[in-house]
């Protein structure tokens, strides 16, 4: 019986060089088989998916290194003096060839061979190595892969990018801005900071990088925003944000300059219960009825004063004066205004609000997905202490000739002193 006999092979005619020629190409198909099906089916831990990602991203930079010195290996254009001295050594070209694609060839057997003992080795290891191949890749590729990485990590952990802001809330204090900011927040096509920057006031010399580092990542339809009501009584602000941007949106939320300074010692009485009374912090001299106009408390209600240092920079186009009481009336009528202002759609309507009678104003109504209401917090409606109505009344008379001279820089009547006789 005929039988194959592996004796008998070798001893044949057969050249053995081409026998191992053959053995060795099957053993690298078979190895390039395997690895591409352990490639496809390799699961990195979750924790290791970032790193993965970043790796990924280096093999197709460093891919398309080598397509491109492939390419220029297999290129018969060559300029300059040192190109025609390696011609007129080597006419064909044939040196500059071979090296070329043995150099390109060699890194990418490196590389497979350093991906394959990633593949075989333990969690710990892979993230170890992974970690040195990533350093190694950025020194040999340089800003290039730096770049990518930028990109899509702005790609992928947010939409859109970092911008310094459109529109600004720029006061005032116990004004309404906190529940103005809330609801502008609704709107998809605003993006705010949720924190009061106090860039133009206590931070800007950390520089616009860090403040534009600060907003949320908008898209090119979207509004980025920010408050900080200390800004309309910081005279240096006006000046520092026309420099940022001279055509940018302000909105300053009033209220009645004495409803507003009671409401401003509340929130520092609940602070520190030992400061005087607000009758003692009130006046210079009380039986003569001088005012204490030094008080921030009620220095920051004279509005005409600190409006006039806006005006200085940007005209009253620019700017939009929301009335702190109708803000609790008609949330929606003021809201109405202020995206007539911004140039944004009128989504925000009656359906985002409710009154809440506890607190004494309106709270947004809560979301499909939330399980309470959009209320503000607890610093906000505390119960205002009993104050002298005598006090109250000269207050009143202090104010009203620069209320007067605020309606007519604003051009607007916000009705204070009727509100004070009802």
């Amino acid at each position: 019986m005929a039988y194959w006999s592996s004796t008998s092979f070798f001893t044949s005619k057969v050249p053995r060089k081409i026998l191992f020629i053959s053995a060795l190409s099957l053993a690298l198909t078979c190895l390039f088989y395997w690895l591409m099906s352990c490639y496809k089916t390799l699961q990195f831990p979750s924790q290791e998916s970032d790193v993965y990602q970043a790796r990924e991203l280096s093999d197709r930079t460093a891919f398309a290194t080598l397509r491109e010195k492939l390419s220029f290996a297999t290129s018969e254009d060559h300029h300059g003096p040192e190109s025609e001295q390696k011609n007129a050594r080597d006419p064909t070209g044939t040196e500059n060839k071979v090296s070329s694609m043995s150099l390109a060839v060699a890194e990418m057997e490196e590389r497979t061979t350093t991906w394959v003992n990633v593949m075989t080795a333990s969690p710990t290891s892979v993230t170890e190595t992974q970690g040195r191949m990533l350093k190694r890749e950025h020194q040999e590729l340089g800003s290039t892969t730096d770049d990518d990485l930028n990109r899509q990590v702005d790609c992928t952990l947010d939409y859109g990018q970092k911008k310094l802001p459109q529109a600004i809330i720029i006061g005032v204090k116990k004004g309404g801005t906190r529940a103005l900011l809330e609801a502008l927040r609704i709107h998809p096509d605003v993006r705010a900071v949720g924190n009061e920057p106090h860039f133009f006031d206590r931070n800007y010399d950390k520089g616009l990088d860090w403040y534009r580092d600060l907003m949320p990542s908008t898209l090119d339809s979207q509004i980025t925003m920010e408050k900080t009501p200390s800004y309309f009584v910081t005279s240096s602000a006006p000046k520092r944000i026309y420099s940022m941007a001279r055509d940018i949106k302000l909105i300053i939320v009033v209220r009645n300059p004495v409803t507003r300074a009671i409401s401003d010692y509340t929130q520092t009485l609940s602070k520190r219960p030992e400061i005087p009374t607000f009758e003692v912090l009130a006046f210079k001299n009380r039986t003569l009825g001088l005012i204490d106009a030094s008080w921030s408390a009620l220095r920051i209600g004279i509005y005409a004063l600190h409006l006039e240092g806006w005006l200085q920079y940007f005209p009253l186009s620019q700017m939009h004066f929301v009335s702190g009481e109708r803000l609790i009336v008609d949330p929606a009528g003021e809201m109405e205004k202020v995206q007539d202002f911004l140039g944004l759609k009128r989504i925000i309507t009656d359906k985002h609000f409710y009154f809440n009678k506890t607190k004494g104003f309106p709270c947004l109504k809560k979301p499909e997905d939330s399980s309470t209401p959009r209320c503000l917090g607890k610093s906000k409606g505390r119960t205002h202490p009993n104050i002298d109505p005598d006090v109250i009344h000269r207050l009143q008379k202090f104010y009203k000739p620069f209320n007067m001279m605020f309606y007519q820089m604003t051009g607007q009547n916000f009705q204070w002193e009727q509100l004070e006789m009802q």
